[in-house]
């Protein structure tokens, strides 16, 4: 009996991870999508400088870091894993999303200067461990770059 009352547990806490994670990540990617739209005309660029025709003005260095936590489930979907190998799916999206949200950040940090444009973008990833040997418990991802108020340079 103790043994099903133990198992139902992991079953239970299993379930509730799964449900309320899956809640979470689209309610996350929601928030996102709107976000995109609303800072897509912030302009990103990996060159370090802005092309000649570009006039930059007010540069500033801009940041964004998120850092995004693996659910019950994912942790433990990622455990049978790494019995078989293959492709890690539940760590995918949670990179993507928080690689997307410091990206956001960024870009909302530009646009409360006043600049349009990003240039020599980097963004560093990191995981944040549950202890020596243990599982990814968090992802922390930091973007970065030089923001600028640039327009284009009339042609004559």
């Amino acid at each position: 009996m103790e043994f099903l009352i133990q198992v139902g547990l992991v079953v239970a806490f299993l379930f509730l991870g799964f449900v309320f994670g899956q809640i979470a990540e689209k309610r996350h990617y929601k928030s996102i999508i709107k976000r995109e739209k609303t800072y897509g005309r912030v302009m990103m660029f990996g060159a370090k400088f802005p092309d000649s025709d570009i006039s930059a003005r007010d540069a500033s260095l801009v940041t964004g870091s998120a850092v995004v936590s693996i659910d019950y489930f994912k942790r433990f979907v990622t455990g049978l894993r790494a019995i078989v190998g293959g492709r890690v799916r539940s760590y995918e999206t949670l990179v993507d999303r928080a690689r997307r949200e410091a990206i956001l950040r960024m870009k909302q940090q530009a646009d409360d200067l006043g600049c349009n444009m990003v240039f020599n973008i980097k963004i560093e990833t990191a995981s944040i461990s549950k202890g020596a040997g243990k599982a990814i418990g968090s992802v922390e991802v930091l973007a970065y770059g030089t923001a600028v108020a640039g327009s284009e340079t009339p042609s004559t």
